[in-house]
Parts: structure tokens; C-alpha cells; sequence
């Protein structure tokens, strides 16, 4: 597990949670679904691949660092957060308010993550 690697693993989901954003906000506004597998489905796969991998580096990372205000759950429940979002936002029925919280969450805690990681780093 490499240090840097987290670092910019981490970097990639807050742009993926930024992305997912952006989606959903297009097709609420169009008003209709995105392909599944032309759209939907590489773009979750590719959140998905990311998730896990930073999932189990962290995870590893964590029982050998100690990180303030972080525990292991939280990045489970991240990943788990982040992977349903990049399925949900192609679909404009999806829940507002359920959606940009599980946004909003994802968000907190990579940003967390972030700045423990920096902290750790520097």
C-alpha cells in the first residue's frame, strides 16, 4: 500500500463525487435516463474499481496509522455511498434529498481523508 497512492486515490473520488453531481443535476433538469450500458454502467464500474481499491487501502493504512477523527466504517460506509451514487445520478426519479445527502457525506469524509492523509504526509 503506498502512501502517495491513497493520496491521489482519494483525489479521484472527490472528483467522481463532483461528477456524479453534475450528472444528476443534467438529467434532472432533461428529465430523462442515461443508457445503462453505454453510460451508466462504465462510469459505476470504474467508481466501483476505485472504491474498492481505496477501501482496502485505507483500511490496511488505518491499522497501522493512527487517524484522527476516522474509523474504519466511515470508509466502508463511504465507498458503499460513493458506489450507489454513481449509479443513482443517471436517474433523474432518483431522490433529491437522499441523493445530495449521500453526496454531501461522501464529500465530508473524503475530505476528512484528505486532510488527515496531508497531515500524515507532511
Amino acid at each position: 500500500m503506498h502512501k502517495e497512492k491513497m493520496q491521489q486515490l482519494t483525489e479521484q473520488l472527490i472528483q467522481y463525487t463532483n461528477k456524479a453531481d453534475e450528472i444528476y443535476e443534467g438529467v434532472r433538469k432533461e428529465g430523462k435516463e442515461k443508457d445503462f450500458f453505454s453510460e451508466v454502467k462504465p462510469f459505476a464500474d470504474l467508481v466501483r474499481t476505485a472504491c474498492i481499491e481505496w477501501e482496502t487501502g485505507m483500511k490496511e493504512w488505518m491499522r497501522e496509522t493512527d487517524f484522527r477523527h476516522l474509523f474504519p466504517e466511515q470508509i466502508e460506509q463511504t465507498a458503499h455511498n460513493l458506489s450507489d451514487v454513481a449509479v443513482q445520478a443517471f436517474f433523474p426519479k432518483t431522490s433529491y434529498k437522499r441523493f445530495k445527502s449521500h453526496v454531501q457525506s461522501v464529500e465530508f469524509i473524503l475530505n476528512n481523508v484528505k486532510t488527515e492523509i496531508d497531515r500524515i504526509l507532511s
